[in-house]
């Protein structure tokens, strides 16, 4: 690609592997194109391709070769990770039970310059931005260009809170790549937060670079360090804005979400139901990038607009950049390249909607699931429950298996949001869902108007009549007001304290 020089350090890595396997990956052809050398006990040996997998050798891996590659890297720390000193290339290890290494994930670290062209411009604003993607799309890429480039060409301060030495790599001194910046280590990972306000306030830093924010603490440290006026580059766990809007863990990152319960009049003049999903406070970041693929990005320039947009059910139509092989950069509609967001068409808001979406999915360790299913109908929530801790958002575990199951946990946290229950009781768990999903105790009203709600979309739904159960004389009337905004027709059925009103079709 024109403008760009990429540094990979490959022969450093390759000296670690055992001399067989050395001698293998020395011949293969395209060696710019390997991201990892994968190394599992009593199986072959790959290296992996952008577009294919090689057997280095027809020999299975050995303890021996585990041995050999475990000795001549950096210290593994507790996230079960190593390096080696002056490159950014990381070897992850896969444990047994008597914590000793069966596999070793060698994954390639490069660094490319010229990398971040083509959100030059947004850098240089100033502002806090945050870069989401999938995995191996080059978020961690960029993160490392945009620290050279503010500290070396801007004369910035920037330090760069690095946890697990990907951006600026292993050993004491780091790697060119980062320029002038400076570089924090974090001991261990459920430290990054308090690492990041120590950056901010030990060494009056201008900018701050942090990659993966992914727990409850680190997006607060973020929100403590934008209020600080520093500027923020970050990455977070997420494809996507929405999955970031959806995620109760890091929504904090984009102002918070709740539910606001709207009266009749403000309702009928936003043409909404009463209840609305609206952010509660300024985002920590002023702009998102989007990484659709390496030189393709959607880029939200007011994240506040953008989020109060989403949340409204509005179509969202961010700038996207396209970067050519020559160097230039081309911007595109979103309809060109197919944006997901501008398909989707205004939906209800409510605590139902709280996902945004798609339901929050929820994995219950310890707790009972039929009761975690009446507590999500009785609040009207929109949760499904999940049998696989790695496909759920949000985790509920009792108190008694925190204790015994911290490791395990732990895990867990580090992909969802935890949420302990003191006891595996029907009313801890509304407890917990009127938390999360930010679901105030509702009033009689609230119930009331609730259950109208859900008639009146089941009337419009099945043209059948739906009577609604007995409610008092002034809560009858907000149920036939509410009605009638939907221009249907009610009537009340029955005697005192039984009486109940009637909604049917048009």
């Amino acid at each position: 690609m024109s403008g760009r020089e990429i540094v990979d350090d490959l022969n450093q890595l390759l000296d670690v592997l055992p001399p067989h396997l050395r001698e293998a990956l020395s011949v293969e052809d395209g060696r710019e194109g390997l991201l990892e050398i994968i190394l599992d006990l009593g199986r072959l040996p790959e290296a992996r391709y952008v577009n294919n997998i090689v057997h280095l050798s027809q020999q299975p891996v050995t303890h021996d070769d585990l041995e050999y590659v475990g000795s001549r890297v950096g210290e593994f720390g507790e996230d079960n990770r190593a390096g080696i000193p002056a490159t950014l290339h990381r070897i992850s290890a896969i444990l047994n039970r008597r914590k000793q290494a069966v596999g070793l994930t060698c994954r390639i670290g490069r660094a490319v310059y010229g990398t971040i062209d083509i959100i030059r411009d947004i850098v240089e604003t100033g502002k806090s931005i945050l870069l989401l993607g999938r995995p191996g799309i080059g978020k961690t890429t960029k993160l490392r260009e945009v620290a050279r480039v503010l500290a070396d060409e801007f004369g910035k301060r920037v330090v760069i809170v690095d946890t697990s030495n990907e951006i600026a790599g292993d050993g004491d001194v780091p790697h060119p790549a980062i320029g002038r910046a400076r570089r924090m280590q974090v001991r261990r990972p459920e430290l990054q937060h308090s690492v990041m306000i120590e950056a901010v306030e030990n060494h009056m830093p201008e900018v701050i670079v942090i990659d993966e924010i992914g727990t409850e603490a680190e997006a607060f440290a973020a929100r403590t360090i934008a209020e600080r006026g520093v500027q923020l580059i970050g990455t977070a766990h997420g494809n996507t804005l929405d999955n970031l809007i959806m995620n109760p863990t890091l929504s904090d990152l984009v102002g918070g979400v709740q539910a606001v319960i709207l009266s009749d009049e403000e309702a009928a003049r936003r043409r909404t139901q009463k209840t609305v999903l609206e952010r509660k406070s300024p985002p920590s970041f002023d702009t998102v990038v989007e990484i659709m693929e390496i030189d393709q990005l959607a880029i939200h320039f007011d994240m506040a607009e953008t989020v109060d947009a989403f949340l409204r059910g509005e179509r969202i139509s961010p700038e996207i950049r396209l970067r050519k092989p020559d160097g230039s950069v081309e911007v595109v509609s979103s309809q060109q390249v197919g944006y997901g967001w501008e398909q989707k068409e205004k939906a209800p808001m409510g605590p139902e909607m709280a996902k945004v979406g798609r339901p929050l999915r929820i994995f219950p360790y310890g707790v009972n699931r039929s009761k975690l299913e009446k507590a999500i109908v009785e609040l009207g929530v929109g949760a499904k429950i999940v049998r696989n801790s790695d496909e759920a958002d949000l985790v509920l575990a009792l108190k008694a298996h925190h204790r015994k199951q911290k490791t395990k946990l732990k895990e867990a946290e580090r992909r969802a949001r935890l949420h302990v229950l003191r006891a595996n009781t029907l009313h801890q768990i509304l407890l917990a869902l009127r938390e999360v999903f930010r679901v105030k105790q509702r009033t009689p009203e609230d119930i009331a108007l609730n259950a109208a709600e859900q008639a009146i979309r089941q009337v419009l739904d099945t043209s059948q009549a739906v009577e609604l159960p007995p409610v008092s004389a002034p809560l009858r009337r907000l149920q036939h007001r509410l009605a009638d905004q939907y221009g249907l027709t009610t009537q009340s059925t029955g005697v005192d304290p039984k009486r109940r009103v009637k909604v049917l079709p048009k």
